[in-house]
């Protein structure tokens, strides 16, 4: 279906995926937004279909067992009419999911937990999954695509757990998608990468690149509101100018703190003034 919308000159990378019940039972997907993750989940459960109708598949070869049901927990949505919010519909459908399940059954899980806070989103994947190895010797094959890199953790623990990424390359600076499935976890989304190519302004994304890295480097979920929320000076309630979270004075501390002072002519110094008046006023 893909391959039918792309440009004549661009190829679609095709991918191949086993799943058995006694070996790679469990597939765990990561990579970058936009690398084809959800891709690779949707073709291997529309190729199942077909072959359980007899139709010819979409492969080089495929061979594809009995498979009684096909479950999908994909996309976000709520459902205002009942009351229910989007993690709420995720729940229900993941729940569904589990209390149905048979060993011939197919699973598909994307970006299961986003729905809620980081923490809890982690904690309930990482037990949902867990469920899903250990339950009743039952074993159903299982993709499962997500951006919570601590689930890679899974396979050291669990036999039947893969950990697999979408490839892609920093060239340069810029992300470029390989859409190749490969073996190995991905520690890295690339989420601020899909920000600038929607057009995002620049002064928004250097701000997130810096909370980025500050979450990074903080290990407990106490440090990352002191490490990004600037407090107040001591002993009063007046905040630094270079403390203030508008990106636009970050873009301009960022300014005045390259300025290398002792070597600034008059002329350059009043290029510079020009080029801060600019930022301020959003006019070139």
């Amino acid at each position: 279906v893909i391959e039918r919308q792309l440009p004549a000159s661009e190829p679609y990378i095709s991918n191949s995926v086993s799943l058995s019940n006694d070996a790679t039972q469990i597939m765990m997907i990561t990579g970058p937004n936009m690398s084809g993750k959800s891709a690779l989940l949707r073709q291997t459960a529309l190729n199942v279909i077909m072959a359980q109708t007899g139709c010819f598949v979409a492969a080089e070869s495929a061979r594809v067992g009995l498979v009684d049901k096909v479950f999908t927990r994909v996309g976000a949505s709520d459902n205002i009419s009942l009351g229910e919010s989007t993690f709420m519909v995720e729940m229900n459908e993941a729940a569904s999911i589990l209390n149905n399940m048979s060993e011939r059954s197919l699973i598909l899980f994307d970006e299961l937990g986003r729905g809620t806070s980081t923490y809890d989103g982690i904690s309930i994947a990482w037990a949902i999954v867990e469920h899903i190895h250990e339950h009743a010797g039952m074993h159903p094959k299982t993709l499962f695509a997500t951006h919570y890199h601590e689930l890679n953790d899974m396979e050291a623990s669990y036999p039947r757990i893969a950990n697999y990424n979408v490839s892609v390359k920093d060239i340069g600076g810029k992300v470029v998608f390989m859409r190749k499935l490969q073996r190995g976890g991905s520690e890295h989304s690339f989420g601020i990468h899909v920000a600038r190519l929607a057009g995002m302004p620049k002064s928004i994304v250097e701000r997130a690149t810096q909370v980025l890295h500050l979450l990074e480097a903080s290990n407990r979920r106490d440090d990352i509101g002191k490490e990004i929320t600037s407090p107040a000076v001591e002993g009063g309630m007046q905040l630094s100018f270079f403390q203030l979270d508008d990106p636009v004075l970050s873009q301009i501390r960022d300014e005045i703190l390259t300025l290398d002072i002792n070597n600034l002519t008059p002329m350059a110094a009043l290029n510079k003034l020009h080029d801060i008046r600019a930022i301020i006023t959003g006019k070139a």
